[in-house]
């Protein structure tokens, strides 16, 4: 690994003092970057740092409002993304910009004629394509749909698009965030291929594990400002964590001493199709219980079936010992069970719609009488909230769209706590937040446990499953494959073994 920039090598990307403003407020302020050949830079920091904005100036989708971007020691301001990639800088966003029905080779090459008489042979292009992907040591029928592929190959056709363009440097922004532990080995080990050939890589994640497994240098920015560069080797996590929200955390998962109580839910063999077979469970009264399982193991499917999401075809719920018939969401809700999506953007919020409408939508009843909504105990009831759960946003009445990730998830978890719900559903509840963000979704999930709530968190993160649960559960190809109650002897190879089996 690349340790350090070297002293007489022309970086591939420095970027010096760069501010941004939007209107009156500041997002960046003098922050230096800087990138050598062939090296993978991990770009941290919390939610709302400046890190995209970084990112979109190195791009050319923002210009600087002072400052300049220098690549291979020329100075440029960039004023498209076009223009950047023609510097050879290429992004892959979380969100991938790949049309579903055409085939792999087709994305590779869509927008790369500069007119139809130019245009590559069929032949030419599935040549260049294949080339593509032994290059970077895979495996791909370039002629497949991509509608057929898993996300860890659609991030690959991805990598191969900027590969087609010659990019000197791919920006990867939470590359991991749908993948497998296997998936992610596969990722990493051609992130490694690109920099054997020269190429570098800006990886932006908020999986503290993967930033020492994979980066050679590690920037930290926070609250706009530049705060370190230093090797990945010179860092502990406890001190990456101090740098990134100025402050120690004496414990990455606060404890807590919670008496568990009597059973709040029974599942008893739930089934549906091939996703869900005859799963059985309990969760009891301030209970914090771990789902747990590869992507594609069922946990998402019984969340949908406990929620009403999602029809049984077999099984029976049991709330607060009364049986329940759970037909849809509504009823679900009105029996006391709230569900914390894992897409909170699509399915937990509706984004184009203010966060006090967000915060009210399942609270409508509370808030209705004779005269229609109380608009002003709805103000009221979300500002407690956003005191003691310390919501960061201008004003209620903006578009949730606005807020960062983990204070979307605070919105969506201030309206449950806010409907007092007895079951609580948290399907991945820290993906894509800081780590500052994740110890006060931790913080808040204790306090539910401790108000004798039942919490089931599903979860991929197995430092997570292990810091929070007090029991776990680990799904494979839709079955239940194993309880581990003494969760505090346990180990993450004990949970991936069932989760293989």
């Amino acid at each position: 690994m690349t340790a350090n920039v070297l002293q007489n090598e022309v970086p591939l990307v420095e970027m010096r003092g760069v501010s941004k403003s939007f209107s009156s407020v500041q997002v960046l302020s003098g922050v230096d970057l800087t990138l050598s050949h062939g090296e993978i830079l991990a770009l941290l920091g919390e939610n709302g740092a400046g890190k995209s904005t970084l990112m979109k100036i190195l791009c050319g989708i923002h210009r600087p409002s002072s400052g300049e971007v220098f690549i291979d020691g020329e100075s440029l301001i960039l004023g498209n993304s076009q223009a950047a990639q023609k510097t050879g800088i290429s992004v892959i966003h979380q969100e991938f910009n790949l049309i579903p029905t055409l085939t792999i080779r087709e994305n590779l090459f869509l927008g790369q004629e500069e007119a139809v008489l130019k245009r590559l042979p069929v032949k030419q292009e599935k040549e260049k394509a294949n080339a593509i992907f032994e290059r970077l040591g895979v495996n791909l029928n370039t002629e497949s749909r991509v509608s057929s592929l898993t996300v860890a190959e659609q991030q690959l056709v991805e990598i191969g698009k900027a590969l087609l363009l010659d990019s000197k440097l791919i920006v990867m922004d939470e590359p991991t965030a749908a993948l497998s532990p296997q998936e992610v080995e596969g990722l990493f080990a051609v992130i490694r291929e690109l920099r054997g050939q020269g190429i570098s890589v800006i990886y932006i994640s908020h999986r503290l594990n993967e930033i020492f497994d994979i980066s050679d240098r590690i920037t930290v920015l926070r609250d706009g400002v530049h705060v370190a560069t230093k090797s990945a080797s010179e860092l502990s996590r406890d001190q990456l964590i101090e740098l990134m929200v100025g402050r120690t955390l004496e414990q990455e998962f606060p404890k807590r001493n919670v008496v568990i109580g009597e059973v709040r839910l029974v599942a008893s063999n739930l089934s549906r199709g091939g996703k869900v077979k005859d799963v059985s469970f309990s969760l009891k009264r301030g209970e914090i219980v771990a789902l747990t399982g590869l992507i594609g193991s069922g946990r998402t499917e019984v969340a949908r079936l406990l929620f009403g999401a999602d029809r049984l075809e077999a099984g029976t719920i049991t709330l607060n010992g009364k049986p329940m018939q759970i037909r849809n969401p509504r009823e679900a809700i009105a029996a006391g069970i709230g569900f914390l999506t894992e897409d909170r953007k699509t399915q937990g919020l509706v984004v184009e719609q203010s966060v006090l409408h967000n915060f009210g939508l399942p609270n409508l009843r509370k808030y209705s009488g004779a005269c229609g909504i109380n608009h002003r105990q709805e103000r009221d009831a979300f500002a407690s909230f956003q005191k003691s759960m310390r919501i960061k946003l201008a004003n209620p009445n903006q578009p949730a769209k606005t807020l960062s990730g983990g204070n979307q998830q605070k919105v969506v978890l201030a309206k449950w706590l806010e409907r007092n719900s007895d079951v609580v559903i948290f399907d991945e509840p820290t993906r894509g937040i800081d780590v500052g963000a994740r110890y006060e979704i931790y913080q808040l999930m204790n306090k539910l446990a401790a108000d004798g709530k039942a919490i089931l968190m599903i979860s991929s993160e197995l430092p997570e499953v292990l810091g929070m649960a007090d029991r776990i559960l680990v799904m494979h190809e839709g079955r239940l494959t194993g309880e581990i109650s003494d969760v505090e002897n346990a180990t993450q190879e004990q949970i991936m073994a069932l989760a293989v089996q």
